[in-house]
């Protein structure tokens, strides 16, 4: 029961204050040490092959060390108080969840949309999305924004709040930190094709589950908003596996059937075209209020799934 409480409460907590600037957040200090583990990698490794070998330090000592520095701090905390224990594992589990943030993000982009404000909209969105967007218009600038807040109800909140329901604040921490270290070094540039590959793959394997669960529950999500339901799933046994990502399909599908919309298209990645398969038909032109809508269905898929975690501490399990 006590277990099902600090999970309510880790999501409570992040729903009512996000990431405040003003507070410590362990996300930074993961990625300072991902930025010191690679200087020493790469320090006394440089051959391709040694590099790829030397990838799988990244997540084992970076995620590895997220686990164990969590874990003996809660185990101190014990010693003081379990109060002191459960709170500070609330507050940890909810540093790992970003739906406030995600929420935050797409309403900034809206704002400005709503306004006729486009220049200011292509920043506010060049703040959440990695392709160029300085020569958006409105309706990819809502495509940007929908995909992007699809995307990351996985990332940012049914992955973290999965490993937390079977491992606690240790493994949300775990899992925070691999997905840390695909954002900085899971790319198939030069640079970290060699060094960031186990990341990479890391990532994916930790987001295979939680992405089909989110995937499922935002049908059920579109069903209570009087979205169209069968349409979600079917699009998402269409086109969920067309996606480059082996899960961002899932969550995007989903949405796109959910309101008629069609994702994907040319995106711009520093001069260079990229073509991304297309989630959905274009039943309707894109509108801002589609930015809207996916807030919503994000956040009843966070809040029913925060539930059904809880429901299953609650019983006995996880923790």
């Amino acid at each position: 029961m006590i277990f099902a409480l600090i999970l309510l409460a880790a999501y409570g907590i992040d729903r009512m204050i996000g990431d405040p600037r003003n507070l410590p957040h362990p996300v930074i200090g993961m990625g300072k040490a991902i930025t010191v583990v690679e200087r020493i990698i790469r320090r006394f490794v440089s051959r391709p092959r040694s590099l790829r070998t030397a990838g799988i330090l990244l997540p084992l000592t970076v995620a590895g060390g997220a686990w164990v520095l969590t874990s003996i701090l809660l185990w101190l905390l014990s010693l003081v108080s379990p109060w002191l224990m459960w709170a500070a594992e609330a507050w940890l589990i909810s540093t790992t969840i970003a739906s406030k943030g995600l929420k935050d993000a797409g309403m900034a982009v809206y704002t400005e949309l709503s306004k006729g404000d486009l220049p200011a909209a292509r920043r506010a969105v060049g703040m959440i999305v990695g392709r160029d967007t300085t020569q958006l218009d409105s309706p990819e600038i809502v495509r940007g924004t929908v995909e992007t807040v699809a995307e990351n109800i996985v990332d940012a909140v049914t992955s973290p709040l999965f490993y937390a329901l079977f491992g606690g604040a240790p493994l949300a921490m775990a899992y925070r930190a691999v997905n840390t270290l695909d954002s900085m070094v899971g790319y198939k540039n030069d640079k970290y094709r060699d060094l960031g590959w186990a990341s990479a793959r890391l990532d994916d394997v930790a987001n295979l589950i939680p992405a089909r669960i989110t995937a499922l529950l935002l049908v059920l999500c579109s069903r209570l908003l009087r979205y169209d339901w069968v349409r979600s799933l079917r699009t998402i046994r269409r086109d969920a596996r067309l996606h480059p990502s082996p899960n961002s399909g899932y969550p995007e599908s989903a949405v796109a059937g959910a309101l008629g919309i069609r994702l994907g298209g040319e995106n711009v990645y520093h001069g260079v075209s990229s073509f991304r398969a297309y989630m959905g038909d274009p039943t309707r032109p894109l509108e801002p209020e589609d930015i809207i809508r996916t807030s919503r269905m994000m956040l009843l898929c966070s809040s029913v799934f925060v539930g059904l975690c809880a429901a299953i501490a609650w019983i006995g399990f996880g923790g």
